[in-house]
């Protein structure tokens, strides 16, 4: 028998092995035997039958996700926060007059509740400073070295290590059926941008956020683009619809969110034509994770969560509807 013989036979074997496997293989692992993972795969398996009434045209198989609270922790400040403190700590030696000014006083002093009584505007100003006056390179190598090394205050893990394992299989499920996965976040959009491709696989195009004025600028070394310190777009509730429309020009027919800076995203996706489908992600495992909904100072799940109930959309129930959070380590 040949070399080139053996090699052929091993490559059709390993071709007849691997169109077998999706038929094989359970794609939602992490997923309890329930309500929302039947709703999941009964969706996903009508849109993508040519033989189905609501089959979907892989061109409009449109898949959107919030981030903080539904792709990964957000508990008990946002994670981008998390890397804003750090750096207004980093900086600290050079402005000793924030020792006596506000926002950076309190964000310096380290306290939770009164980081929080700050209200927008305070953080809008934490965010503002710490955020702006680099280039994007520069900023995105920033985000990099943080979340390559950062660690949790509670957990103690890193903070790409707290994405929620199935909600990863749930992405990888939909790519394998030719959807095209969207982030659709109130946080940073560059600040996602800077890890979220090697985290959950969705690339920089596919990610809409807030985001910070930038200019073109031309120095010694080159052109760069400069961050300003100045809001541009606030990506979160009824910003989410319109982000998505300015991104990508058409409506989403699969959207998961976890709180009411989600529910016009989710109302949005749910009004299309034809069949659509919308989740939230309810935290009620105070064991694994965090229990919180309608008085979170946070991620507040409140009207979003009567009106998925109202109108039959899938809420998933952490506590019992998933085997694993956090990936094995």
């Amino acid at each position: 028998m040949t070399k080139r013989y053996l090699l052929a036979l091993l490559f059709f074997t390993q071709s007849i092995v691997s169109c077998s496997a999706p038929d094989d293989v359970d794609p939602l692992p992490s997923w309890n035997n329930g309500s929302s993972r039947d709703s999941i795969i009964a969706f996903v398996e009508a849109v993508t039958d040519k033989a189905n009434a609501n089959h979907v045209p892989v061109t409009e198989r449109i898949a959107v996700f919030d981030n903080d609270g539904t792709l990964w922790s957000e508990q008990p400040l946002y994670f981008q926060l998390y890397y804003a403190l750090a750096q207004i700590e980093n900086a600290a030696p050079a402005h000793p007059e924030w020792s006596d000014q506000e926002p950076f006083k309190t964000a310096l002093a380290g306290d939770r509740d009164e980081i929080l009584a700050l209200g927008t505007k305070g953080l809008v100003e934490i965010v503002l400073a710490t955020h702006s006056g680099m280039t994007n390179a520069e900023f995105r190598q920033s985000v990099q070295g943080w979340i390559a090394s950062a660690e949790h205050p509670t957990t103690h893990l890193a903070y790409s290590q707290m994405i929620f394992q199935p909600m990863l299989e749930l992405l990888n499920y939909l790519r394998a059926n030719d959807f095209a996965v969207y982030i659709v976040s109130g946080g940073g959009v560059e600040f996602i941008r800077a890890w979220a491709g090697n985290v959950f696989g969705v690339p920089p195009e596919n990610t809409i956020g807030s985001d910070l004025g930038i200019k073109f600028e031309e120095t010694e070394s080159g052109p760069v683009l400069r961050r300003l310190p100045e809001l541009n777009f606030i990506n979160d509730g009824p910003g989410k619809p319109v982000g998505i429309q300015r991104a990508i020009g058409a409506r989403p027919i699969f959207a998961f969110g976890n709180s009411d800076g989600d529910l016009q995203m989710l109302q949005w996706t749910a009004a299309g034509d034809g069949m659509s489908f919308v989740g939230i992600v309810h935290h009620t495992d105070a064991d694994r994770e965090w229990a919180y909904d309608r008085a979170s100072h946070l991620g507040r799940l409140d009207k979003a969560l009567d009106e998925g109930r109202h109108r039959g959309w899938t809420i998933v129930d952490m506590s019992s509807e998933w085997a694993v959070i956090y990936p094995p380590e």
